[in-house]
């Protein structure tokens, strides 16, 4: 089931981004935090690790502040903080995110040796010697 055009720009400019990067959209069902539990706990890992200690340690007077800190804290979060979760396995998020691009890497190439290969079975004696 596709996604209709909603009237707001930045809505189809997001996915015409995502059509042409050949992402997948995916959403969850509303009201539904056991669908959405990965971004429920990061949710609560944000309040609980920065949000409860900032606005303990200082009073924001202005929300650039308070952004500033929150982009150092996220900035931790993904690349020096070790995560235990179903993905990271005590690595860093960027660590994790690093690993599965060589993966991908390495799969994209294992599937167009593949379709080579296969191709390169269905060619006739005289398409092998003009290779």
């Amino acid at each position: 089931m596709g996604q209709e055009y909603k009237g707001n720009i930045e809505h189809h400019a997001f996915e015409l981004f995502l059509s042409i990067e050949g992402i997948e959209h995916t959403t969850t069902k509303a009201y539904s935090p056991q669908t959405n539990g990965m971004c429920e706990r990061f949710n609560k890992t944000m309040k609980q690790e920065f949000f409860d200690i900032a606005m303990r340690k200082k009073i924001y007077t202005e929300l650039d502040d308070l952004q500033l800190d929150l982009d150092i804290w996220l900035e931790y979060f993904n690349n020096e903080r070790p995560h235990s979760g179903k993905y990271c396995y005590g690595k860093t998020p960027m660590q994790t995110f690093q690993d599965s691009k060589k993966l991908a890497v390495e799969k994209n190439n294992e599937i167009l040796y593949l379709e080579y290969s296969s191709d390169s079975q269905n060619l006739t004696d005289n398409q092998v010697q003009n290779l």
